[in-house]
């Protein structure tokens, strides 16, 4: 988004929207892919809301077009920049509970069993790059290649791979 460029991210990940919201306000096209049918009517509702509310909100909210489906289908028929991909995290080591939302999350879409196989379509579909939002202590994905670079943050880190 530098130099005035909007990039068109797909995040195949959509969850409650939080990431394709702030990318959206930074002036991405993002298109968001949820596969929970739950999931999907509920982000679909708290958009609709956003936009009937107007002003700076409703102007994000306009850059940002939710599909359901499938990321593994649909991501080769969008032909993405960039691609956000945040699966449902492994299993925590900890004995200390996941935060109540990200409890309440994983009872709606259960976990992502297929979350190696997204990537691999990611980082063939993107032009630009793959970004794994990935927690800060994990071990690599299994059978992915290593990222060009991580973004580190206190608990979560971004994983990114440079494609094309």
């Amino acid at each position: 988004m530098q130099g005035g460029k909007t990039p068109m991210v797909v995040d195949a990940t959509a969850g409650l929207g939080r990431d394709a919201f702030l990318l959206a306000s930074l002036g991405a096209e993002v298109t968001l892919i949820e596969r929970s049918p739950d999931m999907h009517r509920l982000l679909e509702e708290g958009l609709a809301c956003a936009r009937e509310a107007g002003g700076d909100v409703a102007k994000t909210i306009n850059r940002m077009t939710l599909l359901h489906g499938d990321a593994r289908d649909l991501l080769p028929t969008l032909a993405p920049e960039v691609v956000l991909v945040d699966p449902m995290h492994p299993p925590r080591k900890k004995t200390a509970l996941a935060k109540n939302e990200m409890r309440l999350i994983r009872a709606i879409v259960g976990t992502d069993e297929d979350s190696v196989e997204l990537m691999k379509i990611a980082l063939t579909t993107a032009s630009r790059r793959v970004v794994l939002k990935w927690p800060q202590r994990a071990d690599p994905m299994e059978g992915i290649r290593p990222p060009s670079h991580q973004i580190a943050g206190k608990s979560t880190r971004h994983d990114v791979f440079m494609v094309g």
